[in-house]
């Protein structure tokens, strides 16, 4: 059996003669053909413990990391589960459920996913209008789930105001998705840039579930603005007339190409 450990825990029997990740630095040359941002972003990939880490263990991305230690933190991947994954591409978070033996998991991505046997995927984009009945569809019996999740982020253009509002969309999308679908207690995770959800949506969070918190995982990168916003125990009954100003604080103290797609940080 196939030791799935997370890196950066500390392992007893971690031999004193081989050199870690660390101390072994892979250093990339730029080629003619390449630009110096893709040289940059293939060291950081080739020097990446995580990414080491997810090829030993046949995870797909790195993204399967995040899910598992934001599972250590709040608990809410256990077994018998009903699941929709936003956002799925290529599949990490897909392999973790998948392990964590979810009793039915439906995806969806505008990008392909290669097949799991326990994983019903559709591939389409999540803001078509269509896009929930489809889910809700393929979900079958009540259409109901015990746990939303949301891996989702826009293109980004490198200009934050422009990404915050394309993601906000994305966000609330996902938020009114899982209040359709949540079954009673149900839990909802969804990717957020720095700064979380806008007041408003924050308001409709914390009308709706019993514990609202913010989870930036250690296999988020530091410089990435992303972190996880966590909503736990769906009070069974959707309320959308939330204010701003009953949003307080969380449990933890634009125009362009809007299509969803798991971001660049594999």
């Amino acid at each position: 059996m196939v030791d799935k450990k997370i890196p950066g825990k500390r392992s007893d029997n971690s031999g004193g003669g081989k050199r870690t990740a660390r101390e072994t630095t892979v250093r990339v040359k730029t080629a003619r053909e390449r630009k110096a941002s893709s040289t940059r972003w293939l060291q950081r990939q080739l020097n990446d413990p995580y990414v080491q880490e997810a090829q030993r263990l046949g995870y797909r991305s790195r993204a399967a990391f995040k899910l598992l230690q934001i599972d250590e933190k709040i608990n809410v991947l256990r077994p018998g589960l009903r699941v929709v994954d936003l956002g799925a591409a290529p599949g990490g978070w897909c392999q973790v459920l998948s392990d964590k033996k979810m009793k039915n998991i439906v995806a969806i991505d505008v990008l392909p996913v290669d097949p799991f046997p326990d994983v019903d995927f559709l591939q389409m984009d999540f803001t078509d209008d269509d896009a929930p009945e489809r889910l809700k569809e393929v979900m079958g019996g009540n259409g109901k789930a015990d746990l939303v999740l949301s891996d989702m982020s826009p293109n980004t253009t490198g200009h934050r105001q422009t990404d915050h509002l394309r993601m906000m969309m994305l966000l609330e999308l996902a938020i009114d998705f899982a209040l359709d679908v949540l079954e009673p207690h149900g839990n909802f995770v969804a990717k957020v840039f720095q700064g979380g959800a806008e007041a408003e949506l924050m308001a409709l969070l914390k009308k709706n579930f019993k514990t609202v918190k913010h989870i930036k995982p250690p296999a988020s990168r530091k410089e990435s603005p992303e972190q996880y916003l966590c909503a736990l125990g769906f009070k069974g009954t959707a309320r959308k007339d939330a204010r701003p100003e009953d949003a307080g604080n969380d449990g933890d103290g634009e125009d362009g190409d809007m299509r969803p797609h798991r971001d660049m940080e594999l």
